[in-house]
C-alpha cells in the first residue's frame, strides 16, 4: 500500500513580514490603536535605514549610530496605522496640552504627525506601543 506523500512545505512560504490589528489602549476606555507587528527582518531593515555615520576624531574611523529622530519617524510609520476614540481629555493625562478651546470629548484625529508627537512626548504611550508591538501573542490570537 503506497504511503500518503504530503507536499513539503517551506517555512519561508508561510511567513508574513507584518500584520496589523486593533488593540485596546488599556489606560482609556474605548481607545483602540491599530498596531502593526513587524518581523525581525523588517525591524532590522528599519533600523539600518536610520543609521548615520560619524567620524571618530580619536581613532580616525567612521562609526555608525542611530539617528533617533529619523528612527521615531520611521518606527511610527511602520507600526502605528491609526486609532479611534482618543479624546482630547485623555491627552491631558499623557502629556502637557492646552485643550481649553476644544470639546474634551472630541477625538484627536490620527495623522502621522500626531502619532510621532505622541511617541516622542508621551512616555506611557511610547512604552505601551513598544511593548505591545514586541509581543507576538498580540498578533496571533493565542492570548
Amino acid at each position: 500500500m503506497p504511503e500518503d506523500k504530503k507536499p513539503v512545505v517551506s517555512l519561508k512560504s508561510l511567513m508574513t513580514p507584518s500584520k496589523t490589528v486593533s488593540i485596546e489602549f488599556p489606560r482609556f476606555s474605548g481607545v483602540t490603536i491599530d498596531l502593526c507587528f513587524l518581523a525581525r527582518e523588517e525591524l532590522v531593515k528599519l533600523r539600518k535605514k536610520c543609521l548615520k555615520t560619524k567620524w571618530d576624531k580619536k581613532t580616525h574611523q567612521p562609526i555608525e549610530e542611530i539617528d533617533d529622530d529619523k528612527f521615531i519617524v520611521e518606527y511610527c510609520k511602520a507600526v502605528i496605522k491609526g486609532w479611534k476614540g482618543l479624546k482630547f481629555s485623555y491627552l491631558e493625562e499623557l502629556l502637557l496640552v492646552d485643550i481649553s478651546n476644544l470639546n474634551p470629548d472630541d477625538c484627536l484625529p490620527y495623522t502621522q504627525d500626531n502619532a510621532e508627537l505622541l511617541m516622542k512626548n508621551a512616555n506611557d504611550f511610547d512604552t505601551w506601543v513598544t511593548e505591545t508591538v514586541g509581543d507576538l501573542e498580540n498578533f496571533t490570537g493565542n492570548k
